[in-house]
């Protein structure tokens, strides 16, 4: 015989917490310092990870969101971080031979930011040095010797002609730069009109003498190029010389300065040379225009020709960066190299090299978003280069397709040594170690932080100190004694656990947060349960617009769910949608029909395509139960169909199974079913029935449809008895038990809710038969007469054999 359960008593629908030490805790705050409440497994393998130095101990995190993966894998590098050297500075230098490779330079903390302004000095210098360097008298009087010789070459060629010239009445004319010759009659020149009047036999004469003289001329100063050239070369050499003299004690001082650093004297030796041509370019005043003077900046195109371009920096003593990257694109990690536009086309130099995440977190650590990551493959196949060969890679992806022929930088390469630290979902962890072998080799500690925490006495009095020290310092408020207790509360329900609290410890502080705004409101600096109450009632009430409405459509009869009397082949099962960052339960009836025929139990929802696989899969198991409760001695033969009525999305999950089997056997055996009692929870072929999530919202979803049509005492809900310790109730359907007007039953079978539903004994097999009038009785004998029907071996069929046979 199957005892009829009585309904669970208020203290088995909640956890109970001891108001007293909640008092004792909130009177003696946590006496040691901690950064974190639990999650000790993860704790551990964060330690292990940053204590191997070693390659390849790269760390993923696993866990949701708001379980406090990023604040403790920060405060851990943090800690960490305090006890590491400070890193190197890089920066990077022009290179002379090759500007398209521009040359890293690695220097102690503190040293490049001094070796930038030491080369920004030695520019000022510079330009306070030079033209005016050019204006020296030593300078002016070598300058004039030059001239002076090039000047008497070229005049002693001249006289020379012009001697010949005279000898022949001819004058030479020397205007502008330009040679020439006229004729004198008398020791006068003849103007061109006064030519033009003389005999033709005379002029004549002038014109071939005036030929003679042109190429006596030309021979006279064919050396003119010669003596050009070697001036200039002179004059150039001067320049160099008096250049060289005038910067090599202001790089001297400089040289001496960083004499240990081998890279830095190699990069001021460059600057040795390349000054003296960069002064002679850019600082050498003579032949210019004022307009061109002014135009021209000097300082602009000394510094970035020269001065070293710094990508990172620390101060002396600090810890080793903690860098987080919450854009990981290709350019934000692995840095990036500014283009500018110059008469169409795109010019970049050593200058325009921007520092990435991995130069700001080299010799610390880097905090990424493994899906972020995963989004884009480029970044990940990078991010595993730079990691196998401890460099960090430059060269980028877009460079051929977008920068095309244009001048482009490939920059010396920087070594890596960072520790990678990816935060991610559980199923991208499992997914890129199925598909990347690499992974495994590279991110070898894996940090699981579990969803629900052990609520222990020193766990709860952790979680108080925390939500106290946030209050008092964060929200600058207090809360009652009470309203920490409603807090523990929220903390259980969000675990759904009589003995766990939940990991979201931040969705404790959203909430805490949330109430001290009703706090403000009510003009006190103290926070209430009630305040507690009043922010879990705003979210429900702003986030709650399409529960009400589903709630609306069964009150105006739009969505059939009946709460009074009985019905055959009827049952109302539970739900849970989940919608954005909220989850709300309602019902939904569940029907079946049974009749003589061979297709078995049909899912209606699968075969609309709406039954995903996980329902499918319980629908299915409710023909193994059939075959295994009842079909020992005869074939399984029927035709039923199951559905959820009204429902037009899809569908998953097994939690109504419990659900359908009884509205099965109710159509089976045409037993009534009690319309205001709901149920859920999934079976196995055996008929024990199994736990399913979302058990507090299933039946907080059905009160409110039976508060909202009144409360008669005879409604309630059927969950399975596993899910017992995963009650945690409102506090109106704790009084409405207390009270008697509703309640809830916890199964183990499938017998002991059929008891409940049907008020009938389910029966119990005794030597192979079950009671005549049981539940189980009328169900086997129903699936026989089925079976005999679809056979052909019914009585009826027996009957008129003999007849047939008679005529």
């Amino acid at each position: 015989m199957t005892k009829k359960l009585l309904p669970l008593p208020v203290s088995k629908l909640a956890p109970s917490i001891s108001t007293s030490h909640v008092h004792t805790c909130m009177s003696n705050p946590y006496p040691e310092h901690f950064t974190f409440i639990g999650q000790q497994r993860a704790q551990s393998a964060l330690d292990f990870s940053l204590g191997m130095d070693l390659p390849g101990y790269n760390v993923y995190v696993m866990g949701e969101a708001a379980h406090g993966r990023f604040t403790l894998v920060k405060d851990k590098l943090k800690e960490h971080a305090k006890g590491r050297v400070t890193p190197n500075e890089w920066l990077y230098v022009n290179n002379y031979d090759d500007h398209r490779e521009p040359i890293a330079l690695f220097m102690q903390a503190g040293q490049s930011k001094k070796l930038a302004d030491d080369i920004d000095a030695f520019i000022d210098e510079v330009l306070d040095t030079f033209p005016a360097a050019f204006d020296n008298p030593a300078y002016q009087r070598k300058k004039k010797s030059i001239d002076r010789e090039f000047n008497d070459a070229y005049d002693g060629a001249i006289t020379a002609v012009e001697i010949a010239a005279l000898e022949q009445s001819v004058a030479l004319i020397e205007e502008k730069g330009v040679v020439g010759f006229a004729p004198l009659i008398g020791g006068k020149q003849l103007s061109d009109n006064e030519f033009s009047h003389l005999e033709d036999e005379l002029r004549e004469t002038f014109f071939e003498r005036i030929e003679k003289l042109e190429d006596t001329l030309i021979e006279a100063l064919i050396e003119l190029p010669r003596w050009k050239r070697e001036s200039t070369e002179k004059l150039r050499n001067l320049k160099k010389s008096t250049a060289e003299q005038a910067t090599k004690p202001l790089l001297k001082d400089l040289e001496h300065k960083y004499a240990s650093h081998i890279g830095v004297l190699r990069y001021l030796k460059d600057i040795r040379v390349e000054i003296i041509d960069a002064v002679l370019e850019w600082l050498d005043d003579e032949g210019e225009s004022e307009e061109n003077k002014e135009d021209f900046d000097r300082k602009g195109m000394l510094t970035d020709f020269f001065a070293p371009n710094i990508l990172v920096e620390f101060k002396e003593g600090d810890a080793a960066p903690v860098v987080y990257e919450p854009n990981p694109t290709f350019g934000n990690i692995f840095g990036k190299v500014e283009y500018a536009t110059s008469q169409g086309s795109l010019i970049t130099s050593y200058r325009s090299i921007q520092a990435g995440a991995l130069h700001r977190a080299n010799g610390g650590y880097l905090m990424m978003d493994a899906e972020k990551v995963m989004a884009n493959p480029q970044v990940w196949d990078g991010l595993k280069l730079s990691l196998k060969t401890h460099q960090i890679k430059n060269d980028l992806p877009y460079q051929d397709s977008v920068v095309g022929s244009s001048f482009t930088l490939r920059p010396q390469l920087i070594p890596l040594d960072v520790k990678i630290i990816l935060l991610g979902s559980r199923e991208l962890y499992y997914t890129i170690g199925e598909y990347d072998e690499e992974f495994a080799e590279l991110f070898r500690i894996l940090a699981d932080f579990d969803y629900y925490l052990p609520s222990s006495d020193k766990l709860q009095y952790q979680f108080i100190t925390k939500v106290t020290d946030y209050c008092e310092h964060v929200l600058k408020c207090t809360t009652t004694e009470a309203a920490m207790v409603r807090l523990l509360k929220f903390s259980y329900r969000q675990a759904e656990h009589h003995n766990k609290l939940s990991a979201r410890f931040a969705d404790v502080l959203e909430l805490v947060a949330e109430a001290s705004y009703y706090a403000k409101q009510d003009k006190l600096t103290v926070i209430d349960a009630h305040h507690i109450d009043e922010a879990i009632e705003g979210k429900q009430y702003r986030t709650g617009q399409i529960s009400e409405n589903m709630l609306s459509d069964i009150k105006e009869g739009h969505t059939l769910i009946a709460t009074q009397g009985q019905a055959i082949g009827k049952v109302n099962g539970l739900t849970v949608l989940h919608i954005g960052d909220t989850s709300f339960g309602t019902p939904a009836r569940i029907t079946a029909t049974v009749y003589a025929g061979a297709d078995g139990v049909l899912d209606v929802e699968r075969e609309a395509e709406l039954g995903k696989a996980i329902h499918s899969k319980g629908v299915m198991l409710l023909t193994g139960y059939l075959g295994n409760k009842y079909a020992q001695h005869f074939s399984l033969t029927l035709s039923a169909n199951i559905a959820i009525e009204q429902s037009y999305g899809y569908i998953d999950g097994d939690s109504a199974s419990l659900a359908e089997l009884c509205a099965l056997i109710s159509a089976i055996t045409s037993l009534p079913l009690s319309q205001s009692i709901a149920l859920t929870g999934s079976i196995n072929q055996h008929g024990d029935v199994q736990a399913i999530g979302g058990v507090n919202e299933k039946i907080e979803g059905f009160f409110k449809l039976c508060k909202m049509r009144g409360l008669t005492g005879e409604e309630g809900v059927i969950i399975p008895k596993s899910n017992q310790v995963n009650l945690v109730l409102d506090e109106e359907i704790l009084n409405a038990v207390e009270l008697g007007k509703f309640n809830i039953y916890a199964v183990e079978t499938v017998d002991q809710a059929l008891n409940l539903l049907m008020d009938l004994e389910a029966g119990d097999l005794v030597d192979g038969h079950y009671p005549e009038n049981s539940v189980n009785g009328l169900a086997l004998a129903r699936l026989k007469d089925i079976a005999d029907i679809v056979n052909g071996d019914s009585e009826d069929e027996k009957d008129a054999e003999p007849e047939e046979e008679k005529n």
